[in-house]
């Protein structure tokens, strides 16, 4: 009895000891995390420049990158952003940082995500501050690093979809590195994250089979907009970002059209729904990568399939679209059933004379007639089929040397699909060669480009391009048709880029 009595008592000790230390470590983090966040956020604030608040965030993601917010490593992109004459510092201090602490993951996001971006930088050492001693790290070395971070255990999705995205911008800025970049891509193909493996599909393709678009896809990220970031932290994102710092260029629709606006601004699918304020940055990581990071919610069974072909498909022309939702198919089986019933009470009236015909026209004297025709000898022409509502054409683009003018069309019996003809004019006296158009939609449009009539358009407007495609709208009567577009041409020997968005379609579609 004596030693059950001392085993119990023995036990409970053990227990509140155990529960004390439990609570210390749980009071700890949280103090942990709260002085991290005060310290971070006053460097944010009473920084005196630039590169003293990169160097000092540098310094806490290599000795606590683990415990950051993801708020602090999106508010720290955003600044490297709108510095230009520190990206060559910044990548070459993460790179350095990376090779002591690779454990902190936060760290390792922030670094690979530069090399994506200022990667040639790295290797030639361009933008060196008095500061800073020069580095030798060739192309394979940087190439090394996105490969060691991607292949990492404890590497998350985040991580792992910030890897895939700069190599694939590296696949461009690293030419001789190009096969071994394109194999690493493909060994995402075996991922058991769905989203990997789309993402690995579509980057192989680009690499392998897009090559004169692929640099126009991979360009440098333009400066983040650090007001809009701060207005989707706060829930109220501008409907238009601008990305300039003059007057911008107007568009027919009325919608300011920025002079360099981001391939992510062109790909963000998200436009379509009004997001609400998240911690977690969701939106930010959308904007920055293309991905949808976002876990699915158990509850969400009646909302609509989630699209398999994104925006890189539709720009790019890869895969088939999918089905429509699963709404649109009930009003589609509801019309059909309608109008077999419309047909069979008039197949009953045209059983009075095999000389009756039926009319399209809903007007009352027109009905009248086709009545009394039933009694009569005489036979009716058939009236001839229409082939669908017809639409006005709209100036969907126009800046000071390009006009494009959209024509619309639509097959009888299908309205989610409309058929546009895009027209493009060249109003400068250079002729544009080189010429491409990409285009981008929402997650409820599902688009196809049709190949253009040619790459080359003629100067003062002696000429024309013509492209068509197809837009299917799964919310058809709920929501208008919108467009992102991008457009390369060569004109004296220069790349030039014209972007913008469209939402003066014609209601119906």
């Amino acid at each position: 009895m004596v030693a059950a009595a001392l085993v119990c008592r023995t036990l409970s000790l053990v227990k509140d000891l155990v529960e004390q230390i439990q609570m210390r470590m749980l009071i700890l983090q949280k103090i942990k995390k709260k002085v991290e966040y005060l310290i971070l956020n006053q460097l944010r604030m009473f920084s005196p420049e630039k590169l003293w608040y990169i160097d000092q965030m540098v310094k806490v993601l290599s000795e606590a990158g683990n415990y950051v917010k993801d708020e602090v490593w999106h508010a720290l992109i955003v600044v490297i952003t709108n510095a230009p004459n520190l990206h060559g510092y910044t990548v070459r201090a993460l790179y350095k940082a990376v090779q002591k602490s690779s454990e902190q993951e936060t760290l390792v996001r922030v670094a690979v995500w530069c090399i994506g971006e200022y990667g040639e930088m790295l290797v030639g050492n361009a933008g060196m501050l008095d500061v800073e001693d020069p580095i030798t790290v060739t192309e394979a070395e940087a190439v090394d690093l996105v490969e060691t971070a991607i292949k990492c255990h404890t590497s998350d999705l985040t991580t792992q979809a910030i890897c895939l995205v700069a190599l694939l911008k590296l696949s461009s800025r690293y030419p001789s590195c190009a096969k071994r970049i394109n194999d690493i891509v493909l060994h995402q193909k075996g991922s058991l994250v769905l989203e990997l493996q789309q993402r690995a599909i579509e980057f192989n393709s680009i690499i392998g089979k897009h090559g004169k678009i692929r640099s126009a896809l991979v360009e440098r990220m333009p400066v983040l907009d650090e007001a809009t970031y701060s207005g989707r932290r706060a829930g109220s994102v501008p409907a238009v970002v601008s990305t300039s710092l003059g007057t911008q260029p107007k568009m027919s629709n009325g919608v300011a059209k920025p002079t360099s606006a981001p391939l992510v601004d062109l790909l963000d699918l998200s436009s379509d729904d009004v997001q609400t304020p998240s911690s977690s940055g969701g939106d930010f990581l959308h904007d920055l990568l293309g991905v949808d990071l976002s876990p699915a919610s158990p509850g969400t069974n009646n909302k609509a399939p989630k699209n398999g072909t994104d925006a890189l498909l539709d720009l790019l022309s890869v895969g088939a679209p999918t089905a429509q939702s699963s709404s649109s198919m009930l009003d589609m089986l509801s019309s059909e059933q309608d109008n077999k019933r419309s047909e069979g009470l008039l197949d009953n009236f045209a059983s009075l004379s095999t000389s009756s015909a039926h009319s399209s026209s809903a007007v009352s004297s027109s009905s009248m007639m086709d009545l009394l025709d039933g009694f009569g000898t005489s036979s009716s022409v058939p009236v001839a089929e229409t082939s669908g509502p017809s639409y006005p054409s709209v100036v969907a683009f126009e800046s000071g040397s390009l006009k494009v003018t959209f024509n619309f069309s639509k097959e009888p019996g299908n309205p989610q699909t409309t058929t546009i003809e895009a027209q493009f004019v060249n109003k400068s006296p250079d002729i544009y060669s080189n010429f491409v158009f990409q285009a981008a939609v929402p997650k409820f449009l599902q688009l196809h480009l049709e190949p253009a009539s040619g790459s080359t358009l003629p100067a003062s407007g002696k000429g024309s391009i013509t492209q068509k495609l197809k837009v299917s709208n799964s919310q058809h009567g709920k929501k208008s048709l919108v467009m992102r577009v991008r457009i390369n041409y060569k004109a004296k020997d220069k790349d030039v880029l014209e972007d913008g968005q469209i939402s003066n379609f014609p209601h119906g579609l």
